[in-house]
């Protein structure tokens, strides 16, 4: 575990935010946990969100954003204060510091200048609490085996870790983590997402069920009526919590590309993207992967695991998918619908069900390389294009 540096950004110019977005990601460590486009909603959020840096945007007003700045700056426990504005004259970087600015950077953010930046924060904050690793799971489709990966990666985990690892359901509807692990849960996600700035770490382990394999799960809303109540964006003060006190937290989607999904891809450390070998959806895959491009996301982290792998997948191949996508596949998992859905329908996990089984196996060897990343192959983006091309991009 390492020690995250947690960023707000405050941004009322829409067309910058994709840049914002892509240099703070492109950071090893630093996190986005929310932005807001309002002077007014900075406060609210700096009380809601755990964080250490504001990111602000003094234009186009910077007359009203500095006093805005200067109060959160003044409160106790305040984070740190970084601004950026296309003015470079003295009296405004005068106004900046005297508001309780840390760092000004002019615009064009220089890269070099903001890394190094946060790099001293890294190095001040070395010795506090470290911060456990967020792997967020989703199917590019329905079906496409995201639940099944996440409920069993998240056990195999439990098994390397040396500390606790949490599993959470992010599918509010519909999830079915709790039916695979066979738990039954007596607080939900819904129960500890309404106000996550009062909640407290006794109370968020009291809501936990424990898994007889070690691990710890968060159940989705029991109803429909609850999930409607609930957004990925009011989850992340409850994610955040729960990363201070676990080694890893495995989530179960978020499975919707919209705005509130954004908050926690922008937490997460690790995004699985799994994909199996049908048309439908790959296409899907590489909607997602162009959105995420086109939003600034740092594509590093995101792995592509194909699921059910197997000699029936006779129309595509995983090099056709990895050529079509620009993107290496991290991991294949065989095609063993039966072992997987024996597992299912009694609620055990692979590792209890069926240990020595290829699909088991390949779970496994995603848990251990993402325990020990020095020990996995290089994942870097694979850019060739050729014929296979045609049929996802004539969809």
């Amino acid at each position: 575990m390492g020690r995250d540096v947690r960023f707000i950004v405050l941004n009322g110019e829409e067309q910058l935010a994709t840049t914002f977005r892509s240099l703070l990601l492109s950071l090893e460590g630093v996190k986005i946990v929310a932005e807001v486009d309002e002077p007014a909603l900075l406060a609210q959020a700096v009380k809601q969100f755990p964080v250490d840096v504001v990111l602000a945007n003094l234009d186009p007003h910077p007359d009203v954003i500095l006093p805005v700045i200067a109060e959160v700056a003044g409160a106790a426990s305040a984070p740190l204060i970084f601004a950026t504005s296309a003015s470079t004259e003295g009296p405004l970087i005068l106004k900046t510091m005297r508001a309780g600015v840390r760092e000004f950077l002019p615009k064009p953010i220089d890269a070099h200048a903001l890394e190094e930046a946060v790099s001293k924060i890294a190095v001040q904050r070395a010795e506090g609490t470290p911060t456990g690793t967020l792997v967020t799971v989703t199917g590019a489709s329905g079906g496409a085996g995201a639940s099944m990966l996440a409920a069993n990666l998240a056990a195999e985990l439990a098994t390397l870790a040396t500390g606790t690892v949490a599993v959470v359901d992010l599918d509010y509807r519909f999830g079915q983590v709790a039916t695979l692990l066979d738990v039954e849960p007596t607080y939900t996600l819904a129960d500890l997402c309404h106000s996550p700035e009062h909640l407290e770490t006794q109370v968020i382990e009291r809501a936990l069920v424990k898994h007889s394999s070690g691990l710890q799960v968060l159940s989705r809303p029991a109803t429909f009526a609850q999930a409607d109540t609930i957004t990925a964006a009011n989850c992340i003060g409850l994610l955040s919590t729960l990363l201070q006190i676990n080694e890893y937290v495995v989530t179960d989607g978020p499975n919707r590309a919209d705005l509130n999904a954004r908050s926690v891809l922008d937490l997460s450390d690790v995004h699985l993207l799994v994909v199996q070998l049908l048309v439908p959806t790959v296409r899907n895959a590489s909607r997602i992967l162009d959105a995420m491009r086109e939003g600034g996301y740092n594509l590093e982290r995101v792995k592509l695991v194909c699921n059910r792998v197997g000699r029936e997948s006779v129309a595509l191949s995983v090099d056709d998918i990895a050529e079509t996508l620009a993107l290496k596949p991290y991991a294949s998992i065989p095609d063993d619908w039966a072992t997987v859905s024996g597992a299912i329908n009694l609620g055990e996990t692979l590792a209890a069900h069926s240990p020595k089984s290829k699909v088991r196996l390949a779970i496994r060897e995603i848990a251990e390389r993402l325990h020990s990343p020095a020990a996995g192959s290089d994942d870097k983006d694979t850019r060739k294009k050729g014929l296979i091309e045609r049929i996802f991009t004539n969809a």
